[in-house]
């Protein structure tokens, strides 16, 4: 039978079981495809109604239901069920706690009907039926019918399995027909619904369709070689794809500091999340299988201009009306509450969107990393350069400096073919979610080819130029001149795009891939694509700073220590066989991780090379969060009018989180975990807050401490119920507005019932970091006590972000005597151990 068959064509199949039976006219579908076109733009009804599944009213005849009366010769199927055992296994869908079937693409899965009889054919014909979206159409790809052995029109394909029908045990179990059915390596990802449909030409009857109908949801498959986001089966497919959970790199060139992150893309919830922000964008079903254009939609939709997507960008430093950025230890949380409310969630910066957008991507099935990149440009007239423009005593113009460096950029790199590009350019492609500029009218960015960029092809879509300035754009210092115009008195290249980072597969340690970005710096390839690159610019291609025999450098002469002095020396060394006189300008200021500098507080000139301290009551209260202390030093050659120019950001060091595992770790059983850190600065934190996050981990909410002193050394303890067995790993975060972020980790090997919970891994070396999230049970937050060799833990929910009631020995313990007794001021004072 051909698959074009008109015999297949749902009209006809509708006339004909009306005419057979007298039915009644089938029930609407869905409604939410009403209400979508009706209301695209509202979250709320689309929201409320995306998760909606339409059932059958129980008042409606058996037959609507799939409990159909066969008349004489009709075949009426008794039952359907999809999916076996191994078929999670195979397609790598296991960790999804979904209630559905998942699949991917370009793989068969398992289906099996119970008919009343043994199919024969050719005077029997079954027909497996798929339906995407609200309005499925035939032509678009959404509306499969496939024929049984034979392939449909969309390449859909569904094959007897193994020996075919079985008879069933007992009286009326019928004969059971296994099916293998898959769905093409370039079939739109969502979720399908699938029944089938069955007809005889006995008596020249046609069966009612079978209404008994089930969910599947479709992915990407990089495991299949068709698929265009196929990737080679090694450690970097898992990692990329499987791993839950993530390092993200943070700090400057010179201090490199991690962070660990919850993408959390199987947890419950997580995969209709995803599959909703695609339906709020309302991007068309039947493109949903191109990964070059669902990757650009949710690098538009994760940030919440133009469409209202899922967070909001913030970096005024005020933080009152949602969540500080740096507190954020994971992307469940924000994707959950994103899909509940159809409101976007409050706040984000570069890490956080970069967080979600490899959540998204790994759960729809794109291979993805999260990717830093330090002293990263910020071009805002495509001119392909940083532009610096100073004034006649070397101050900068920050009226004019539009363009800006960032100490630390993070966006991500989604592996697919690129069929739109010219050959060589599959594989990694840039996606950024942070809204900086707009393209084609949207602020998102990408897919860009990380070749393109290599190569300075900015003339290859999507936003090459931008990515490329970002990473390997010069930086021409302007200075203006007596009459008001400005000249170029210094090009430094290699400043921009520096130590580009990501975590490497399997081992958890920071992988170098600037070399995948941009030749080797200085080469003749390196300025061949700058060169190539900016005579596409806005602006003429400048020519090349010419080389000075006097050279001036910036360096730490020892660890830059939040709540310590930070000392600087300034390097001069001259090259001519005559001295050089250098007037130099010092100035310091703190700088926000997106390049915007405050004033400065202190300023210096010299002529002679002095060593620069700075102790901390100069730049209390100037650095917060993510800032640097940003130094930078311009000069004059007296004699040549040669100008000098260069700057260095200074990371302060953070302590980290310590998390201990406190008590063997069981599948449905409180696990206990103390959380240590100290306060390193001379002053109290205020306002602190501590978020805990983890991949089956249920976790505990929010919680707010209160004050810590100077100095002081504080011991927290919480739980957590692990949901799954195995190694799961807890992030946690601590913010607060006198300190910046501080973060840890925490390895848990999950047991199945009683019995050893495995042991626990502190966090190490550049900031390692886990954490896991525990519910407040009940009215007052309280939990299940843990007793035992442990000792007694008393009542420790969350109430509202705060405690609930701590029992003896519990809660939160300050070390150096805070409180006389268990519950002033929420403390309780103990000995250090």
């Amino acid at each position: 039978m051909a698959a074009a068959d008109p015999r297949w064509d749902p009209g006809r199949w509708a006339a004909a079981s009306l005419r057979a039976r007298g039915a009644p006219e089938p029930r609407p579908g869905p409604r939410r495809g009403l209400w979508r076109r009706l209301c695209r733009c509202c979250g709320h009804c689309c929201g409320r109604t995306a998760e909606r599944r339409w059932e059958p009213d129980s008042r409606e005849a058996p037959a609507r239901r799939g409990l159909q009366a066969a008349r004489p010769g009709q075949l009426i199927p008794l039952s359907l069920s999809i999916g076996c055992p191994e078929d999670p296994v195979s397609h790598h869908t296991a960790d999804f706690r979904c209630p559905v079937l998942v699949v991917r693409r370009g793989q068969p899965f398992s289906l099996c009907l119970r008919l009343p009889r043994a199919l024969r054919q050719p005077q029997d014909d079954l027909c497996v039926e798929l339906t995407l979206g609200p309005a499925p159409q035939v032509a678009k790809g959404t509306h499969v019918l496939i024929p049984l052995g034979e392939s449909s029109a969309t390449g859909w394909t569904a094959e007897e399995e193994g020996g075919g029908a079985e008879e069933g045990a007992g009286p009326g179990a019928g004969h059971a027909l296994r099916l293998r059915v898959t769905a093409p390596p370039h079939a739109p990802i969502g979720r399908y619904r699938l029944s089938v449909r069955t007809r005889t030409e006995e008596g020249g009857e046609y069966a009612a369709p079978f209404q008994e109908r089930h969910d599947v949801i479709v992915l990407f498959n990089p495991w299949c070689p068709e698929d265009s986001v196929y990737m080679e089966p090694t450690s970097d497919l898992n990692e990329y794809v499987l791993n839950e959970t993530g390092r993200i790199f943070y700090g400057t060139e010179e201090q490199i500091v991690e962070r660990s992150w919850n993408y959390g893309q199987f947890d419950q919830g997580v995969l209709d999340a995803c599959l909703y922000i695609l339906d709020r964008r309302g991007m068309p079903h039947s493109a949903r299988g191109d990964p070059v254009m669902v990757s650009r939609v949710v690098s538009a939709m994760v940030n919440s201009l133009d469409d209202n997507g899922v967070l909001v960008g913030n970096w005024t430093g005020r933080y009152e009306a949602g969540t500080n950025p740096s507190a954020w230890a994971g992307s469940v949380e924000i994707l959950l509450g994103f899909h509940r409310t159809g409101a976007p969630v409050r706040y984000g910066q570069c890490w956080v969107f970069a967080g979600v957008m490899t959540t998204v991507l790994r759960c729809l099935g794109l291979p993805t990393r999260t990717v830093t990149n330090y002293n990263s440009a910020h071009d805002t007239d495509v001119s392909l350069t940083t532009d610096i423009y100073l004034d006649e005593s070397m101050k900068p113009m920050e009226r004019l400096n539009t363009d800006s460096v960032w100490n630390f950029h993070v966006w991500n790199d989604c592996w697919m073919k690129r069929p739109d590009l010219p050959e060589g350019h599959d594989g990694w492609q840039v996606v950024d979610a942070t809204p900086q500029e707009t393209s084609s009218g949207l602020f998102c960015c990408g897919p860009c080819s990380v070749e393109a960029v290599k190569n300075g092809e900015v003339f290859l879509k999507y936003d090459t130029p931008f990515v490329f300035a970002e990473v390997n754009s010069d930086k021409v210092y302007w200075q203006r001149q007596p009459n008001g115009t400005f000249a170029v008195v210094h090009v430094e290249e290699g400043a921009i795009g520096r130590r580009i980072s990501t975590m490497g597969p399997g081992s958890g340690a920071r992988l170098d891939i600037t070399h995948l970005y941009k030749h080797p710096e200085g080469s003749a390839e390196e300025r061949q694509a700058v060169s190539k690159a900016t005579s596409h610019g806005s602006r003429p291609p400048r020519g090349r700073g010419s080389g000075s025999a006097l050279t001036l450098a910036l360096a730490l002469a020892g660890p830059a220590v939040a709540g310590a002095a930070l000392e600087l020396r300034v390097r001069l060394r001259n090259q001519a066989p005559e001295p050089r006189t250098l007037r130099l300008r010092l100035a310091l200021a703190a700088v926000r991780y997106t390049g915007v500098t405050g004033p400065a507080f202190r300023q210096e000139v010299h002529q002679e090379v002095i060593p620069l301290s700075v102790p901390y009551r100069e730049y209390q209260g100037q650095v917060q969060e993510q800032d640097a202390l940003k130094v930078t030093a311009t000069g004059t050659v007296e004699e040549s009018g040669e100008v000098l120019a260069r700057e260095l950001r200074v990371q302060l060091q953070l302590p980290q989180l310590t998390l201990t595992l406190l008590a063997p770790a069981v599948v449905g059983q409180e696990a206990p975990i103390q959380v240590l850190f100290q306060n390193p600065l001379p002053e109290a934190l205020t306002g602190a807050s501590l978020r805990m996050e983890g991949a089956g981990l249920e976790c505990p909410k929010p919680l707010a401490l209160g004050s810590v002193g100077a100095g002081q050394t504080v011991r927290l303890r919480q739980a957590v119920v692990p949901l799954k067995a195995g190694l799961r790993r807890l992030v946690a975060t601590l913010e607060s507005p006198q300190l910046g972020p501080l973060h840890g980790l925490l390895s848990l090997d999950v047991a199945e019932g009683a019995g050893p919970g495995g042991g626990a891994e502190e966090g190490g070396g550049g900031g390692e970091e886990e954490e896991e999230e525990e519910e407040g049970g009940g009215g007052g937050g309280e939990h299940r006590g843990v007793r035992g060799q442990w000792g007694q833990w008393g009542s420790m929910g969350v109430n509202g972000g705060h405690w609930g009631s701590m029992g003896s020995g519990m809660g939160y313990t300050g070390i150096n005597g805070m409180g006389s007794g268990p519950h002033k001021d929420q403390w309780d004072g103990v000995r250090a151990p």
